[in-house]
């Protein structure tokens, strides 16, 4: 991290992230959680947050370089609201915004080997209020009810909220959704195996086969794999979070 400020790379507006990481619904940096090594917040807000001033200059993530148009806008904590008032709705990592599309980032750092929990999917979510195209998704929803410990390392059921949250967004923006899972495979800080990375990139495989073809696109990339193929403008960025967070 920048010498003086732990929590900040060189380049990331500070001010702004702090702003938007309080009105978030995580509560990071006052909780002390941000500051935490193995936070997975601190990895994203730093990634991302360079961009927030530069959006034109996040690269493409690799499995969506096909996507036509440049980002013309990047968040961090952004809320992806359902097509209802009250309840909860879901927070993502990050967005990028194109001309064409919307792409929700949900980052993992150490969170897919800190245990498995059961997939847990309310009744709000057999609303028939998602649109065309999301027979997939609804189809993944009931499987983890009726298989709640189908993944070990994958959080499906909260990829399934996302896909949901990010369908009622774009079709109020006009935009394409995709669904970017970014996930890390730390070398430190917790004993983790290569059975254990390899599993959860099975385990994403599985869930990207079975919701392919739905409005919502799937796609995911490691960090590692993101940061390592970046030049440019955002080269010095990309060594730097290498260097403080090692993904």
């Amino acid at each position: 991290m920048s010498e003086g400020n732990p929590l900040f790379l060189p380049g990331v507006p500070e001010d702004r992230v702090r702003a938007i990481l309080e009105r978030a619904a995580g509560n990071e940096i006052a909780s002390g959680k941000f500051a935490n090594p193995q936070s997975s917040a601190a990895l994203a807000a730093n990634g991302f947050g360079w961009f927030l001033e530069r959006p034109s200059e996040l690269p493409a993530f690799p499995p969506l370089a096909d996507l036509s148009g440049r980002p013309v806008k990047v968040g961090i904590e952004c809320e992806m609201r359902f097509p209802w008032s009250g309840g909860r709705h879901p927070w993502l990592d990050a967005a990028v915004w194109t001309e064409t599309h919307l792409i929700g980032v949900e980052s993992k750092r150490y969170e897919p080997f800190r245990g498995a929990k059961p997939a847990e999917l309310s009744e709000a979510y057999d609303r028939d209020v998602w649109g065309d195209g999301m027979s997939r998704w609804r189809a993944m929803r009931d499987l983890l009810r009726a298989e709640p410990r189908r993944y070990r390392h994958l959080d499906a059921a909260q990829l399934v909220k996302h896909a949901l949250g990010i369908a009622t967004q774009a079709s109020r923006e006009g935009l394409e959704p995709v669904l970017l899972y970014l996930f890390a495979e730390p070398g430190g800080g917790m004993e983790i195996s290569d059975g254990d990375f390899l599993q959860h990139r099975r385990e994403i495989e599985d869930l990207q086969v079975r919701v392919a073809g739905d409005r919502v696109g799937f796609a995911t990339c490691s960090w590692r794999g993101w940061l390592s193929a970046i030049s440019g403008a955002a080269a010095d960025h990309a060594r730097a979070m290498q260097v403080a967070f090692a993904p």
